[in-house]
C-alpha cells in the first residue's frame, strides 16, 4: 500500500490554474498533489547574444524554491550569491523540454522567459514545473498572435512530465516526497502530447533495477503523461 492509498497507477490530485498573474503574458498555479508551483511566462523583446541576426527566438526557464517551501526553511539562493547545481540542472531542463515543442522561427527574434516558483514541495517539483510550464507558454504564445506579433502558432505540441519509482517493489506513478525518499528506483520522464520522448532521467537508489521494471515505469509514465496532456488541454483553453 502507497502511502496515500493511492493505487500504482494514479496520478495524485492535478490542478493547473491559469491567469494568477493578472501582468505575465502566461501564467498556471500547477500542483501535483501538495507540491505547488507558480509558473509565469514573460514576452521579452530580443534574443541572446548567439541568435542575433538569426532570425529566430529562444524559450528558457529559471527555477527556484522559496524558502519555506519544505518542512525547514531554506535560505534564498540569491542571498547565497550562487545557484546551487541542483537548481541549474533542473532549470535546464524545463527550457530544453519547452523548446522541444516550439518552432523557435516562428517567434521572430523574441524570448520567452519562464519562472518557476516553488510554493511548496512534496516531491516531483521539476515535473510539475514541466507540466505547468508547457500551459503557460500557451497563454504567452496565444497572446502574441492575438496581438499580431506574430502570424504562425509556434506551438508544435504538447509536452508534460511525470515521475515514476520502484516503491516497496512495486513500480508506481508521479512519488511523492515520502516515496521518493524511499524509493528503490527514481524516474522522471518528459514526453511530448504525440509520445515522443524528450528526456527520460532513471536512477537506482537502493539497487539497480531490471529492464522490465523499466518498462512497466515507461508505461506508468505514459498513462500518466496522457492524463496530464488531457489537463493541459482543458487548462488551455
Amino acid at each position: 500500500m502507497r502511502p496515500s492509498e493511492r493505487s500504482p497507477d494514479t496520478l495524485r490530485a492535478v490542478t493547473l490554474e491559469t491567469g494568477v498573474n493578472r501582468y505575465a503574458e502566461g501564467s498556471c498555479l500547477v500542483s501535483f498533489g501538495h507540491t505547488k508551483v507558480l509558473v509565469t511566462a514573460s514576452l521579452e523583446e530580443g534574443v541572446p547574444g548567439f541568435l542575433r541576426g538569426r532570425g529566430e527566438g529562444w524559450v528558457t526557464a529559471e527555477y527556484g524554491m522559496l524558502p519555506r517551501a519544505t518542512h525547514t526553511r531554506g535560505r534564498r539562493e540569491a542571498a547565497q550569491g550562487k545557484q546551487s547545481g541542483r537548481t541549474q540542472e533542473i532549470q535546464r531542463l524545463i527550457g530544453r523540454s519547452l523548446r522541444a515543442v516550439v518552432d523557435l522561427k516562428a517567434l521572430g527574434e523574441r524570448q520567452i522567459s519562464i519562472d518557476c516558483d516553488v510554493i511548496q514541495a512534496d516531491g516531483g517539483t521539476r515535473t510539475a514545473s514541466i507540466t505547468g510550464a508547457w500551459v503557460a507558454l500557451r497563454q504567452a504564445t496565444r497572446y502574441m498572435l492575438e496581438e499580431g506579433l506574430i502570424t504562425k502558432d509556434p506551438i508544435l505540441d504538447q509536452v508534460a512530465a511525470v515521475s515514476c519509482g520502484v516503491f516497496s517493489g512495486t513500480p508506481v506513478l508521479d512519488l511523492d516526497y515520502e516515496e521518493d525518499s524511499t524509493a528503490e528506483a527514481d524516474s522522471n520522464f518528459v514526453l511530448t502530447g504525440k509520445g515522443d520522448i524528450v528526456e527520460i532521467q532513471a536512477t537506482g537508489e537502493k539497487r539497480g533495477f531490471s529492464e522490465a521494471e523499466f518498462e512497466a515505469l515507461f508505461s506508468l509514465a505514459r498513462k500518466g503523461i496522457r492524463e496530464l496532456c488531457e489537463l493541459q488541454r482543458a487548462a488551455a483553453r
